[in-house]
């Protein structure tokens, strides 16, 4: 696979370590059980994935690029490059304005931009209408592109089953960048396009596949969900899934199930086939992975679990989501939420709301502490929460101690 040059101070010796010696010892990728670091009094079992994935990676080297080959222009991103704060701060500090917020908000009006300008295209992607816009501005939106490979993958699919006349059913957030951008490719391949968020959403459309329910019940169900001249009659006859790459694997994979079945039902006589498209490979292999991890750390024993990143990161959400199931589970952007060793600010997101809680750490050593991170976050962020809670012990190891005498095998349950 491709190496990029990610800048330094994103690196950790620490974490790169880490990565190294389980390379070594699982080249295939089929441990994930976690490794433990053993610093005395605390111990952090560390998932067997995490942290920058490769379309991060590809993203925050072309960004970098872009700094580093237009002095003197004005250089702009879409959006957030990417859903972590610090590597947007950064950008921020190096002169790259955002043209718009997460939710697709105007921050700087695109009319102010000319054809000297640096737009780049955010990791998510970018809806037709904008590219399009910034064409006939005479702004080239290829040279610094950072859509991820696999949000790419995702969109060929579209256009490949959008082009048989299936309905194409999108799981994901119907406000996040990667999904808007989705759904505008979706809207010029498919004569009709749904999103939905989980499960629940899947069902309430299933019965529309099934049930007596009427055009103006599902209008004002999946209202700003689904495009314009959706008919429940015409349109719900062949559909496909595919997803946002950083939705749940587990529950995309589910989703797809539940209409294959669904449609298998209604069409006894008929081959499922015509009626479903198999769209299973457009799972992302980061998502995927960082989600096996955890359901490796479930397996484990501890008494609380930190888990790193920006608080709009949708993959990151998700690591927390199923850890939250078996530990006390603390979401937190950096180290600087490690108030003190007794209080920490971390985000609640099933209410969305930032919170400090005292105490979170037991009293009773050696603390035993699951930590991971999304698929966004900087190793070098992960290793200053590791040495941010070993500070709050006199007595615990040094990470060159660990490093030193680190055999890194997998933590036995």
């Amino acid at each position: 696979m491709k190496s990029f040059q990610i800048p330094e101070f994103y690196r950790s010796p620490l974490i790169s370590k880490i990565k190294q010696l389980r390379r070594l010892q699982d080249p295939r990728k089929k441990d994930f059980s976690p490794g433990v670091l053993d610093f005395g009094p605390v111990q952090f079992l560390l998932a067997r994935h995490f942290g920058f994935c490769y379309g991060v990676e590809n993203a925050v080297e072309i960004a970098f690029k872009a700094v580093e080959e237009n002095p003197g222009k004005r250089i702009f991103l879409l959006s957030e490059m990417i859903h972590n704060p610090e590597v947007n701060k950064d950008l921020r500090e190096r002169g790259v304005d955002f043209l718009h917020d997460t939710l697709g908000k105007e921050l700087i009006s695109l009319d102010t931009l000319t054809g000297d300008d640096v737009v780049m295209i955010p990791a998510f992607g970018a809806p037709l209408g904008l590219i399009e816009t910034l064409e006939k501005k005479g702004i080239s939106t290829e040279k610094y592109n950072t859509t991820c490979p696999f949000v790419e993958r995702v969109w060929k699919k579209s256009e490949q089953i959008g082009k048989l006349d299936y309905t194409i059913l999108i799981h994901g957030k119907v406000k996040h960048e990667e999904t808007r951008s989705t759904f505008s490719r979706s809207e010029r391949d498919s004569k009709a396009v749904v999103v939905l968020r989980d499960m629940d959403e899947a069902k309430n459309l299933g019965k529309y596949i099934s049930g007596n329910y009427t055009q103006s019940q599902f209008e004002k169900e999946f209202e700003g969900k689904f495009t314009k001249g959706f008919s429940i009659k015409e349109h719900l006859n062949r559909v496909g899934v595919i997803n946002q790459t950083t939705m749940l694997a587990t529950e995309t994979q589910a989703i797809a199930d539940y209409f294959k079945q669904l449609m298998k039902e209604k069409y006894p006589a008929e081959d499922t086939q015509v009626h479903f498209a198999d769209t299973r490979d457009t799972l992302c292999y980061a998502t995927n992975e960082n989600q096996d991890a955890t359901y490796g750390l479930l397996k484990s024993e501890a008494q609380l679990a930190l888990v790193v990143g920006g608080y709009n990161s949708s993959n990151t959400s998700h690591l927390v989501e199923l850890l939250e199931t078996k530990f006390p589970t603390y979401f937190i952007s950096s180290a600087a939420e490690l108030l003190s060793k007794e209080k920490i600010r971390h985000f609640v997101y099933s209410k969305k709301e930032s919170r400090e809680t005292s105490p979170y750490l037991p009293t009773s050593e050696p603390i035993k502490i699951i930590l991971t991170s999304g698929a966004s976050c900087p190793d070098s962020e992960l290793e200053q929460v590791i040495n941010k809670v070993i500070s709050f012990f006199p007595s615990a190891k040094t990470t060159d101690e660990v490093i030193g005498e680190m055999k890194f095998e997998a933590h036995e349950n």
